[in-house]
């Protein structure tokens, strides 16, 4: 967030979804001022690098102007896992647009392999599936567990309003577990102490707990026709969750296809109580 330039990357496979980014993408620069627009396409060798360049230079060109921005393409060998993250740091991108294929199917960018790509960047994703249906953000869903890690979403949360001037849908989830309810309830407290700080516009929600957090979350921002869900990502994510499926996994694929925003941990800042 402290990128003057506001430079944002997305992950270019040359299919629609990355179109979506795109969009997506014009959205969050028009309203941050950005400078610049980064498409970067991944290959497996040299040889492909001309080709793709040229390919990825044309749409670069079609596109450059629209917001007075400067779209760059970028051809790099390497791997969608590791190299997405090393090029978000290399050109300081303050945010990463990707577009995804949701849970099924083969494409590339499924939904545990888009966690995967997501975890291994400390820059936040927008994770979309389709194209923007409108300019504004005007409902964002915010859930709020027991982890300590979701103080960390807050920064981008009022990046969110400094832009958008969105209202915020605080949900928590329904338990019956004394520690998480404490830990929960915490969470709740600084979260809504920060917002009336910045002059946030929020509410807070109970949801039901019939269903699991993940599930009644994407039920609860469906049925306010929400245009954003902000979550944070599994700490030290293990392989397990990718073959099973952590709850941001669903969350970032949903049937629903709402933009997810995903924040990663940083140990950096957590030692701080997890501030910039």
């Amino acid at each position: 967030m402290g990128n003057k330039n506001h430079i944002i990357l997305i992950p270019w496979d040359f299919t629609p979804v990355a179109e979506c980014a795109l969009r997506h993408a014009f959205k969050f620069a028009e309203k941050a001022k950005s400078k610049k627009i980064v498409l970067l396409h991944i290959i497996k060798s040299d040889k492909e690098h001309d080709e793709a360049f040229s390919q990825l230079s044309k749409i670069a060109n079609d596109f450059k102007g629209v917001h007075q921005l400067e779209i760059e393409p970028i051809v790099r060998k390497g791997s969608i896992f590791t190299t997405i993250g090393e090029v978000a740091s290399e050109i300081e991108s303050e945010l990463v647009v990707m577009g995804t294929h949701g849970l099924r199917g083969m494409q590339k960018l499924t939904g545990s392999w888009a966690l995967k790509v997501i975890v291994s960047s400390k820059v936040p994703f927008v994770v979309v599936q389709e194209p923007p249906k409108e300019d504004e953000l005007k409902n964002i869903v915010f859930p709020i567990d027991f982890k300590k890690e979701n103080k960390e979403k807050l920064n981008w949360a009022n990046y969110l309003n400094a832009h958008f001037n969105a209202k915020f849908h605080i949900v928590k989830p329904n338990t019956t577990d004394v520690g998480f309810i404490k830990r929960i309830k915490a969470n709740i407290i600084f979260s809504r102490d920060f917002m009336d700080s910045k002059g946030i516009d929020y509410e807070i929600n109970s949801l039901k707990g019939e269903k699991s957090f993940a599930v009644e979350t994407i039920d609860y921002a469906k049925n306010i026709e929400a245009d954003l869900i902000l979550i944070i990502s599994t700490k030290n994510i293990g392989i397990t969750d990718y073959v099973l499926g952590a709850s941001e996994q669903y969350m970032i694929a949903n049937s629903a296809r709402i933009p997810v925003m995903v924040v990663n941990p940083r140990e950096d800042l957590t030692k701080y109580g997890g501030f910039y």
